[in-house]
């Protein structure tokens, strides 16, 4: 804790950044084929599923301004946070109206939110960025993405009990996250985070069990389920990773009608653990 200069961190609160976009066609004909969807060929005005936008505004920086860890070095938009471990804990989004297909788009990302705390396994430091996302007919997409930073695993450490899952679901999709499917996903985000790939890596300087499964991944898996099982636009997607997933054994996209007219989906795991969870709103 002492190694944490937490109102250091604090000074980032408020930094901005601006990106402009082009909803292209290619991104979205490859996230439908690493779905395993049947979709017709995307065409000019084709409203984008959501959560498809995060094929967009992508973090393209030099390899030399790469760090250890794949992402790049540390201290740019997001704080030098001295944690080693970094993971997408969550995000809160608003659908306003949907991006298009061939249209400009532009995000203005600001760091809303620096904070620190104790966990079992040590310090966690937790960063809230909001991203506005808007195109020419105004404000598209609001975003609030959770970042989580914690120390790495201390040997012998066991991992945290998870939570049950809930024994029932009205719909449920099996799902092996193969190298294959890892790899198309950080291609398709240009994440190169290495404890997507790089089994040497996760394994013995992160120390997790195999290769990670993306957060976003997870989600958006998720709310394909829902896509899936029902014909009603996306308004609102909320969401929490709970344990990671690792491409060691298969899991379960699951969900079913909640209340409120809301849909509530989670991802668990080979033993029934919770992993994600997630309430989608319907228009």
């Amino acid at each position: 804790m002492a190694d944490i200069d937490i109102d250091h961190l604090k000074t980032w609160i408020g930094k901005e950044e601006t990106a402009e976009d082009v909803v292209t066609h290619t991104p979205v004909k490859a996230l439908a084929a690493t779905l395993d969807r049947d979709d017709p060929e995307p065409r000019d005005g084709d409203a984008l599923p959501p959560l498809w936008h995060w094929l967009y505004f992508l973090p393209i920086y030099r390899i030399s301004a790469g760090g250890p860890d794949g992402h790049a070095t540390r201290g740019g938009f997001l704080p030098p946070v001295p944690l080693p471990r970094r993971m997408w804990a969550g995000s809160r989004i608003a659908f306003h109206k949907p991006l298009r297909v061939g249209e400009a788009i532009k995000r203005v990302s600001r760091v809303d939110d620096v904070t620190m705390k104790t966990g079992r396994a040590g310090p966690l430091v937790f960063v809230t960025a909001r991203h506005e996302i808007t195109s020419a007919g105004g404000g598209a997409i609001t975003e609030f993405h959770d970042i989580a930073y914690r120390a790495a695993a201390r040997p012998g450490e066991a991992a945290p009990a998870g939570l049950a899952a809930p024994e029932t679901s009205a719909w449920r999709r099996d799902i092996a996250p193969d190298d294959v499917l890892l790899f198309r996903y950080s291609a398709l985000t240009f994440n190169s985070h290495r404890i997507h790939y790089d089994r040497r890596y996760v394994t013995e300087v992160e120390g997790y069990p195999g290769l990670v499964v993306h957060g976003p991944l997870i989600a958006t898996l998720l709310i394909d389920l829902v896509r899936r099982n029902t014909g009603a636009p996306v308004v609102s997607f909320d969401f929490r990773a709970t344990k990671p997933l690792f491409d060691i054994a298969p899991f379960s996209a699951r969900g079913q009608p909640g209340a409120d007219g809301k849909i509530e989906v989670w991802a668990q795991d080979a033993r029934g653990d919770l992993c994600m969870r997630a309430e989608v709103g319907l228009g």
